[in-house]
């Protein structure tokens, strides 16, 4: 490699600058200091980016964006980033932008109805070139109030059935957790069911019934109650399901959060898991396979739903499939064993 450039030029440090220090051309810095474009290892590459570092050279953004006539940066909109599974989806997003040279700008609504009218306002107002949202609710035409006023947009996590959407496939992540626990030998589980407005949360309880359908085990409506996503939701379930004239043998729980508020409520009864009682949860974030007892899930593929997310966003594909769907995975962990005969 060249020997390092020993001082910085005074004043703003020019594409031609770094080409002339570098002795390359200007199409050339330009190509490799693209973030949008794969990125060279190369010896050329490494010197033009090296070069570049040491002269104190950034590339003017604005100036790009009024070129292309884009901000290069994306909004999302989620109910919170203190939801694991929402920071997870983020991440994932602004991984997904930062690949192709954009910027993945976060609004939050508190999972309020309406609230994503205005955090969507709030960051159109900022020049987005598009919106991915994760707030969808059932019943709700913030969808096609963004189609009427030309708003380039794509569902995340849930769907309405007609936005461009990018989402798990639930009924079979419902399924899968159900399947686990009847291949166990349990009989009566437990279903902490999550909010009925969330496409996501039904769609697991339909995977839930699926299963239990096809297996021929009955089920008992008493055992199956709604929810929120949140941990102090998840523990108040739990105690309405043990308190059943039957109480279930295994407990399904559609989100994570829930499923933790679940182990909180049997351990502080003195519930052995999965001795006397077996758990799942929904999601696989981080801290569920490090518990004392490590949670049994369903892991949801984040990156595919975020990468999906942008290519509907960017019309690639999207005339062929409005609706991706990624696949999730059992990953049975020691909150699960047979049932005790």
């Amino acid at each position: 490699m060249n020997k390092r450039v020993g001082t910085m030029k005074t004043g703003r440090v020019t594409l031609h600058d770094v080409a002339a220090a570098a002795g390359v051309s200007k199409s050339t810095v330009s190509r490799v200091l693209d973030e949008r474009l794969p990125q060279s290892d190369g010896e050329t590459a490494l010197r033009v980016r090296q070069v570049a570092a040491d002269m104190g050279y950034f590339r003017d953004l604005s100036a790009a964006s009024l070129r292309r006539g884009k901000t290069m940066a994306v909004g999302v909109i989620v109910p919170r980033l203190t939801d694991t599974v929402m920071a997870m989806l983020y991440e994932a997003l602004a991984k997904a932008c930062a690949r192709t040279g954009r910027f993945a700008i976060v609004a939050t609504t508190d999972d309020r109805p309406g609230a994503d009218r205005a955090a969507a306002d709030s960051l159109l107002r900022r020049g987005i070139d598009g919106l991915v949202l994760a707030t969808a609710r059932d019943g709700d035409d913030f969808a096609a109030e963004l189609v009427e006023r030309d708003v380039s947009f794509v569902l995340a996590l849930r769907t309405d059935g007609k936005s461009l959407s990018s989402v798990g496939d639930d009924r079979l992540g419902g399924y899968l957790a159900a399947r686990h626990l009847l291949d166990l030998g349990h009989r009566r589980i437990g279903l902490i069911a999550g909010p009925d407005y969330a496409s996501s949360s039904r769609g697991r309880v339909e995977g839930y019934r699926q299963a239990l359908l096809e297996a021929g085990v009955a089920i008992d409506e008493d055992i199956i109650v709604s929810s929120t996503f949140g941990i102090d939701a998840g523990a108040v379930a739990a105690a309405q399901l043990m308190d059943a004239a039957n109480p279930p043998s295994a407990i399904f729980a559609v989100n994570d959060n829930t499923a933790i508020g679940a182990l909180s409520t049997l351990a502080r009864r003195g519930i052995v898991v999965p001795g006397d009682v077996s758990v799942v949860g929904y999601n696989d974030i981080p801290i569920v396979s490090h518990l004392p007892t490590a949670l049994t899930t369903i892991r949801v593929p984040f990156d595919q739903i975020a990468v999906a997310a942008l290519d509907l966003l960017d019309g690639i594909g999207r005339d062929e499939d409005r609706l991706r769907v990624a696949t999730p995975t059992l990953i049975p962990r020691d909150s699960t064993a047979p049932v005790r005969v």
